[in-house]
Protein backbone atom coordinates (compact mmCIF):
# COMPACT_ATOMS: atom_id res chain seq x y z
CA UNK A 1 0.00 0.00 0.00
CA UNK A 2 2.74 2.09 0.71
CA UNK A 3 3.68 2.46 -3.47
CA UNK A 4 0.36 4.16 -3.93
CA UNK A 5 0.83 6.99 -5.27
CA UNK A 6 -2.60 8.22 -7.68
CA UNK A 7 -3.28 11.01 -6.15
CA UNK A 8 -0.16 12.71 -4.97
CA UNK A 9 1.24 15.41 -6.29
CA UNK A 10 4.99 15.99 -7.33
CA UNK A 11 6.23 19.74 -7.46
CA UNK A 12 8.63 19.86 -10.16
CA UNK A 13 9.03 22.97 -12.72
CA UNK A 14 8.16 21.22 -16.24
CA UNK A 15 5.82 22.51 -19.01
CA UNK A 16 3.24 19.87 -18.05
CA UNK A 17 3.34 21.32 -14.30
CA UNK A 18 2.74 24.86 -15.63
CA UNK A 19 -0.09 24.28 -18.19
CA UNK A 20 -3.83 24.90 -17.43
CA UNK A 21 -5.62 22.46 -15.06
CA UNK A 22 -8.76 22.79 -17.93
CA UNK A 23 -6.94 21.44 -20.89
CA UNK A 24 -5.08 19.05 -18.77
CA UNK A 25 -8.51 17.88 -17.71
CA UNK A 26 -9.99 18.28 -21.04
CA UNK A 27 -7.20 15.98 -22.61
CA UNK A 28 -7.29 13.13 -19.93
CA UNK A 29 -11.26 13.20 -20.79
CA UNK A 30 -10.43 13.26 -24.28
CA UNK A 31 -7.97 9.77 -23.93
CA UNK A 32 -9.82 7.90 -21.56
CA UNK A 33 -12.71 7.75 -24.27
CA UNK A 34 -10.27 6.99 -26.90
CA UNK A 35 -9.19 4.06 -25.07
CA UNK A 36 -12.45 2.70 -25.23
CA UNK A 37 -12.40 2.05 -29.24
CA UNK A 38 -11.28 -1.67 -30.40
CA UNK A 39 -8.10 0.02 -32.42
CA UNK A 40 -6.50 -3.15 -31.37
CA UNK A 41 -2.86 -3.07 -30.26
CA UNK A 42 -1.72 -0.41 -32.62
CA UNK A 43 -4.16 1.55 -31.25
CA UNK A 44 -3.12 1.13 -27.59
CA UNK A 45 0.92 1.65 -28.79
CA UNK A 46 -0.08 4.71 -29.95
CA UNK A 47 -2.29 5.85 -26.65
CA UNK A 48 1.00 4.39 -24.60
CA UNK A 49 3.48 6.65 -26.45
CA UNK A 50 1.14 10.14 -26.42
CA UNK A 51 0.83 9.26 -22.52
CA UNK A 52 4.43 8.39 -22.27
CA UNK A 53 5.92 11.52 -24.08
CA UNK A 54 3.79 13.39 -21.36
CA UNK A 55 5.32 11.48 -18.68
CA UNK A 56 8.79 12.57 -19.94
CA UNK A 57 7.72 16.13 -20.30
CA UNK A 58 6.42 16.21 -16.90
CA UNK A 59 9.67 15.18 -15.50
CA UNK A 60 8.40 12.03 -14.04
CA UNK A 61 9.62 8.37 -13.61
CA UNK A 62 8.30 5.19 -15.55
CA UNK A 63 8.62 3.54 -12.02
CA UNK A 64 6.79 6.24 -10.27
CA UNK A 65 4.03 5.35 -12.74
CA UNK A 66 4.47 1.37 -12.18
CA UNK A 67 3.94 1.82 -8.26
CA UNK A 68 0.48 3.06 -9.38
CA UNK A 69 -0.23 -0.20 -11.43
CA UNK A 70 1.03 -2.91 -8.82
CA UNK A 71 -2.00 -2.29 -6.28
CA UNK A 72 -3.91 -3.66 -9.34
CA UNK A 73 -2.24 -6.87 -10.11
CA UNK A 74 -4.27 -9.02 -8.12
CA UNK A 75 -7.15 -7.97 -9.96
CA UNK A 76 -6.08 -8.78 -13.31
CA UNK A 77 -4.95 -12.03 -12.00
CA UNK A 78 -8.50 -13.10 -10.75
CA UNK A 79 -9.71 -11.43 -13.96
CA UNK A 80 -7.61 -14.00 -16.07
CA UNK A 81 -8.66 -17.19 -13.51
CA UNK A 82 -12.48 -16.00 -14.60
CA UNK A 83 -11.96 -15.69 -17.98
CA UNK A 84 -9.77 -19.36 -18.36
CA UNK A 85 -12.65 -20.60 -16.71
CA UNK A 86 -15.57 -18.69 -18.68
CA UNK A 87 -13.72 -17.99 -22.07
CA UNK A 88 -14.31 -20.96 -24.20
CA UNK A 89 -13.74 -19.60 -27.59
CA UNK A 90 -10.68 -19.30 -30.19
CA UNK A 91 -7.21 -21.84 -30.05
CA UNK A 92 -6.54 -24.29 -27.69
CA UNK A 93 -3.29 -22.81 -25.95
CA UNK A 94 -2.73 -25.50 -23.13
CA UNK A 95 -4.77 -28.82 -22.40
CA UNK A 96 -4.16 -30.54 -18.99
CA UNK A 97 -6.52 -33.33 -18.39
CA UNK A 98 -9.71 -32.60 -19.21
CA UNK A 99 -9.19 -28.54 -18.48
CA UNK A 100 -7.99 -26.42 -21.70
CA UNK A 101 -7.39 -22.99 -22.08
CA UNK A 102 -8.19 -20.59 -25.44
CA UNK A 103 -6.16 -18.16 -26.91
CA UNK A 104 -9.50 -15.69 -26.30
CA UNK A 105 -9.43 -16.15 -22.90
CA UNK A 106 -5.35 -14.99 -22.79
CA UNK A 107 -6.17 -12.02 -25.20
CA UNK A 108 -9.09 -10.54 -23.20
CA UNK A 109 -7.63 -10.58 -20.03
CA UNK A 110 -4.28 -9.06 -21.71
CA UNK A 111 -6.75 -6.31 -23.71
CA UNK A 112 -8.36 -5.27 -19.44
CA UNK A 113 -5.09 -5.28 -18.52
CA UNK A 114 -3.17 -2.54 -21.31
CA UNK A 115 -6.32 -0.34 -21.11
CA UNK A 116 -6.03 -0.19 -16.96
CA UNK A 117 -2.77 0.03 -17.52
CA UNK A 118 -3.21 3.01 -19.56
CA UNK A 119 -6.20 4.49 -17.81
CA UNK A 120 -3.93 4.23 -14.79
CA UNK A 121 -1.09 5.95 -16.54
CA UNK A 122 -3.11 9.26 -17.53
CA UNK A 123 -4.66 9.63 -14.09
CA UNK A 124 -1.51 9.97 -12.55
CA UNK A 125 0.04 12.64 -14.68
CA UNK A 126 -2.52 14.34 -14.00
CA UNK A 127 -3.13 14.18 -10.47
CA UNK A 128 0.67 14.54 -10.36
CA UNK A 129 1.69 17.43 -12.23
CA UNK A 130 -1.73 19.24 -11.24
CA UNK A 131 -2.11 20.59 -7.78
CA UNK A 132 -4.82 20.06 -5.78
CA UNK A 133 -6.03 23.97 -6.12
CA UNK A 134 -6.17 24.09 -9.52
CA UNK A 135 -7.41 21.02 -9.91
CA UNK A 136 -10.83 22.32 -8.13
CA UNK A 137 -10.59 25.18 -10.06
CA UNK A 138 -10.29 23.54 -13.48
CA UNK A 139 -13.38 21.28 -12.51
CA UNK A 140 -15.18 24.19 -11.53
CA UNK A 141 -14.76 26.00 -14.85
CA UNK A 142 -15.50 22.75 -16.73
CA UNK A 143 -18.65 22.25 -14.88
CA UNK A 144 -19.90 26.08 -15.21
CA UNK A 145 -22.01 26.12 -18.00
CA UNK A 146 -23.93 23.28 -15.95
CA UNK A 147 -24.63 26.22 -13.40
CA UNK A 148 -27.52 27.62 -15.00
CA UNK A 149 -29.91 24.14 -14.74
CA UNK A 150 -28.71 24.04 -11.01
CA UNK A 151 -25.43 21.74 -10.61
CA UNK A 152 -23.47 23.11 -7.75
CA UNK A 153 -20.33 23.07 -9.95
CA UNK A 154 -17.96 24.66 -7.20
CA UNK A 155 -19.16 21.63 -4.99
CA UNK A 156 -18.87 19.08 -6.91
CA UNK A 157 -15.35 20.19 -7.91
CA UNK A 158 -14.77 20.72 -4.26
CA UNK A 159 -15.52 17.10 -3.52
CA UNK A 160 -13.58 15.63 -5.99
CA UNK A 161 -10.21 17.38 -5.45
CA UNK A 162 -10.42 16.44 -1.53
CA UNK A 163 -11.25 13.04 -2.81
CA UNK A 164 -8.09 12.64 -4.96
CA UNK A 165 -6.33 15.10 -1.96
CA UNK A 166 -6.67 12.54 0.82
CA UNK A 167 -6.28 8.77 -0.91
CA UNK A 168 -2.41 8.52 0.00
CA UNK A 169 -3.22 10.15 3.33
CA UNK A 170 -5.84 6.83 3.91
CA UNK A 171 -2.85 4.25 1.88
CA UNK A 172 -1.07 5.90 4.81
CA UNK A 173 -3.48 5.46 7.61
CA UNK A 174 -4.44 1.91 6.71
CA UNK A 175 -0.60 1.00 6.64
CA UNK A 176 -0.36 2.37 10.19
CA UNK A 177 -2.95 0.52 11.56
CA UNK A 178 -1.84 -2.58 9.57
CA UNK A 179 1.51 -2.34 11.47
CA UNK A 180 -0.06 -1.62 14.93
CA UNK A 181 -2.52 -4.62 14.70
CA UNK A 182 0.70 -7.03 13.59
CA UNK A 183 2.46 -5.28 16.71
CA UNK A 184 -0.50 -6.75 18.86
CA UNK A 185 0.08 -10.08 17.17
CA UNK A 186 -2.34 -10.07 14.35
CA UNK A 187 -1.59 -12.05 11.83
CA UNK A 188 -3.26 -10.97 8.00
CA UNK A 189 -1.42 -13.44 5.92
CA UNK A 190 -1.26 -16.66 7.85
CA UNK A 191 -4.11 -18.29 9.67
CA UNK A 192 -7.91 -20.02 8.28
CA UNK A 193 -9.96 -18.22 6.38
CA UNK A 194 -12.46 -17.13 8.88
CA UNK A 195 -9.83 -15.66 11.15
CA UNK A 196 -8.09 -13.57 8.37
CA UNK A 197 -11.67 -12.45 7.82
CA UNK A 198 -11.98 -10.88 11.81
CA UNK A 199 -8.43 -9.73 11.64
CA UNK A 200 -9.28 -7.02 8.42
CA UNK A 201 -12.84 -6.29 10.30
CA UNK A 202 -10.23 -6.14 13.44
CA UNK A 203 -9.01 -3.07 10.49
CA UNK A 204 -11.37 -1.82 9.12
CA UNK A 205 -12.88 -0.19 11.94
CA UNK A 206 -10.33 1.98 13.38
CA UNK A 207 -9.98 3.25 9.74
CA UNK A 208 -13.75 4.03 9.46
CA UNK A 209 -13.04 6.17 12.88
CA UNK A 210 -9.59 7.95 11.68
CA UNK A 211 -11.41 8.49 8.27
CA UNK A 212 -14.61 10.19 10.29
CA UNK A 213 -12.05 11.96 12.41
CA UNK A 214 -10.29 13.77 9.25
CA UNK A 215 -13.19 15.02 7.68
CA UNK A 216 -14.54 16.72 11.20
CA UNK A 217 -11.07 18.25 11.31
CA UNK A 218 -11.55 19.28 7.61
CA UNK A 219 -14.96 20.75 8.04
CA UNK A 220 -14.00 22.63 11.11
CA UNK A 221 -10.66 24.00 9.61
CA UNK A 222 -13.07 25.16 6.50
CA UNK A 223 -15.81 26.81 8.91
CA UNK A 224 -12.82 28.53 10.61
CA UNK A 225 -11.81 30.28 7.18
CA UNK A 226 -15.16 30.88 6.36
CA UNK A 227 -16.33 28.39 3.73
CA UNK A 228 -19.86 28.33 3.19
CA UNK A 229 -20.84 26.09 -0.06
CA UNK A 230 -23.19 28.00 -2.27
CA UNK A 231 -21.92 31.60 -1.58
CA UNK A 232 -20.20 33.54 -4.51
CA UNK A 233 -16.51 33.62 -4.23
CA UNK A 234 -13.82 35.55 -5.45
CA UNK A 235 -10.88 34.11 -6.80
CA UNK A 236 -7.10 34.97 -6.29
CA UNK A 237 -5.91 32.83 -9.13
CA UNK A 238 -7.34 33.16 -12.21
CA UNK A 239 -6.89 30.67 -14.71
CA UNK A 240 -5.97 31.54 -18.65
CA UNK A 241 -5.65 29.05 -21.24
CA UNK A 242 -2.05 29.81 -23.23
CA UNK A 243 -0.98 28.63 -26.64
CA UNK A 244 0.32 25.09 -25.19
CA UNK A 245 -2.78 24.22 -23.83
CA UNK A 246 -4.50 24.19 -27.01
CA UNK A 247 -1.66 22.19 -28.88
CA UNK A 248 -2.57 19.56 -25.86
CA UNK A 249 -6.28 19.44 -26.71
CA UNK A 250 -4.98 19.37 -30.47
CA UNK A 251 -3.16 16.23 -30.01
CA UNK A 252 -5.47 14.47 -27.94
CA UNK A 253 -8.23 14.94 -30.18
CA UNK A 254 -5.62 14.11 -33.20
CA UNK A 255 -5.19 10.68 -30.74
CA UNK A 256 -8.95 10.10 -30.70
CA UNK A 257 -9.48 10.49 -33.94
CA UNK A 258 -6.54 8.05 -35.00
CA UNK A 259 -8.49 5.55 -32.51
CA UNK A 260 -11.90 6.30 -34.56
CA UNK A 261 -9.93 5.59 -38.19
CA UNK A 262 -8.32 2.11 -36.46
CA UNK A 263 -11.61 1.06 -35.24
CA UNK A 264 -14.10 1.69 -37.99
CA UNK A 265 -11.71 1.93 -41.07
CA UNK A 266 -13.73 6.06 -41.84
Amino acid sequence: MGNFTLGRYIPMDSIVHRMDPRAKIGAILILLVAIFFPAGWIGYACIFAAVSIVILMAKLSFLYIWKSMRPMLFMLVFLLVINVLVVKTGTILITIGTFSVYSDAVFQTLYIAVRLLLMIMITTSLTATTKPLDMTLGIEDLLGPFKKIGVPSHEIAMLISLALRFIPDLIEETQRILKAQESRGVDLKEGKMKERIMAILSLIVPLFVSAFQRADDLSNAMEARGYAPGLERTRYKILKMERRDYVLLICAAAVLGLMIFLSYGI
